[in-house]
């Protein structure tokens, strides 16, 4: 493809978000930069979150991984999917309207009014660990891809990626937060989408492939399994597992997350707040539906093409790179028109996630950190929050260039997945504050929120001896905050500290 032709189109892409940023940041305050003056309309927040949940990292790994082996071969998935949909209603039954009823504006205030400070700033501790990995994760994955297929090959280095990444980042939320984030994402979500379909009838075009085509194409591949029930519970694509997972997981990275719920809290009541959430989990499931499908396509259009799989090399063997499948593919073996379409899919994939998640960083280190008043317009509350921003930003760059540092895919991932174990400690605070009327040794609670995550670690490590080889898989977070709530019920006493 033609550099100055990438360049271009990215650059337009970009000059749009600005004018986004600029439109919407105008006479910003720090209410319109933390909760969009809740006056935000359910349905663009609704369709903006579909963007947010699914990241860079779900862009190029769902499809890839519907030929993988192992979890969430073909459309297993769909199984944690379905999850999800029990996960939402929760969330709109039980968190938002306690959110609400508090008048949040970082949902971790509700620890500091249940159970006292220690507790609120472990959870609000664990939120920024997790969150600043988790980001930094998901921009590193984005920018390898942009570094090997796109700005590498025009002279950028990968350290200059990253900065140009993230800088844009901030760039465009520096100064409306979430009142642009809310109105930026539904761009992104919709550029995501159309690069999704636009790829999918390229591919079914190549195959000569009708949509009635795609679907017996699919249909009657090795790809297309949907529900698991033979394996028993010790098989990670048990569909009781992964059902009763995605429900867990939902509520806890997305209902006990700020970067998440401070969309949700940006609505004008309760009622349109629920009206987001339950038509924003119906369409996820259809588009991860055509994620899923995409990936079959992208195997079956390899296939019949003749096409070698992506290898690279894990712990000295060559091993198929399932994640690099769909750029692959989209820049190197599908037409011009769809390598653009990619690389600007793939953009607004990562950033609809990232975005939100430099703004719920600020917010909750502003709010929950160093105590600021959400509604103090004063100026130097402005430069602060500024600064924070920035500093926040920066953080991720390091943090971004250190993962390359490291160049151990292995020890990236578990690093990563050591972020996720953060979410347990939020499900047992949560599940304890609400399901019980005991209070708790408040200065204690840091020692239970950091032993429980440990405990599940190490039981994970050693499943294989210790519990004759079961193979942990997304119900570990279900254990994780079984193990806080146990914890917290041993330094706790009956007396009702409610407030």
């Amino acid at each position: 493809m033609n550099p100055s032709l990438i360049l271009t189109v990215i650059g337009a892409y970009f000059g749009l978000l600005l004018f986004i940023s600029w439109r919407t940041g105008r006479q910003s305050s720090s209410n319109s930069f933390f909760t969009a003056n809740r006056n935000s309309p359910w349905f663009v927040v609704a369709f903006g979150m579909i963007g947010a949940s699914l990241s860079g990292v779900t862009f190029i790994s769902i499809p890839g991984a519907v030929g993988g082996e192992g979890i969430n071969q073909g459309f297993s998935y769909m199984q944690t999917v379905f999850g999800y949909l029990l996960g939402y209603v929760a969330i709109a039954q039980v968190l938002l309207p306690l959110y609400y009823r508090l008048q949040l504006t970082s949902i971790y205030t509700y620890l500091q009014q249940r159970f006292g400070e220690f507790s609120y700033k472990t959870g609000a501790s664990f939120f920024l660990l997790s969150r600043i990995v988790g980001a930094s994760f998901r921009l590193y994955l984005v920018a390898i891809v942009l570094d090997q297929f796109v700005l590498g090959p025009m002279g950028v280095s990968f350290w200059q990626t990253v900065l140009l990444t993230v800088g844009l980042i901030w760039l465009y939320t520096f100064r409306g937060g979430m009142k642009t984030v809310v109105w930026t994402d539904t761009l992104q979500t919709a550029s995501m989408l159309i690069a999704v379909l636009l790829t999918v009838f390229a591919i079914a075009g190549d195959m000569n492939l009708s949509i009635g085509g795609i679907v017996k194409a699919i249909s009657e591949s090795q790809y297309s399994q949907l529900f698991f029930f033979e394996g028993g519970w010790g098989d990670a694509n048990n569909f009781f597992k992964q059902f009763l997972s995605g429900a867990f997981i939902t509520i806890v990275m997305t209902g006990l997350d700020q970067d998440m719920m401070q969309k949700n809290l940006t609505c004008r009541n309760l009622g349109e707040a629920k009206k987001n959430m339950y038509s924003f989990s119906a369409v996820l499931v259809v588009v991860n539906l055509l994620f899923l499908a995409l990936g079959a396509l992208l195997y079956l259009y390899a296939e019949q093409k003749g096409i070698e799989l992506p290898m690279r090399l894990v712990n000295g063997e060559m091993v198929p790179a399932r994640d690099q499948l769909f750029p692959t593919l989209a820049l190197h073996h599908l037409s011009p028109m769809i390598g653009l379409v990619f690389i600007i899919g793939l953009i607004a994939a990562a950033y609809s996630s990232a975005d939100s998640a430099l703004t719920a960083l600020t917010t909750s280190f502003c709010v929950d950190i160093l105590g600021f008043d959400p509604t103090d317009e004063s100026a130097t509350r402005k430069k602060q929050r500024q600064a924070i921003h920035i500093a926040m930003a920066l953080v991720l760059f390091v943090v971004i260039l250190g993962f390359r540092q490291l160049n151990n895919d292995s020890v990236i991932n578990e690093l990563f997945r050591a972020a996720g174990y953060t979410y347990g400690p939020l499900l047992g605070l949560y599940a304890f504050g609400m399901l019980t009327q005991r209070s708790v040794l408040d200065k204690a609670v840091p020692i239970v929120a950091i032993a429980s995550p440990i405990a599940c670690y190490l039981l994970n490590a050693n499943a294989d001896v210790w519990l004759g080889g079961y193979k942990f898989g997304f119900e570990l977070l279900i254990l994780n905050g079984l193990i806080t709530f146990l914890g917290l019920w041993a330094i706790s006493t009956r007396r009702n500290m409610m407030r």
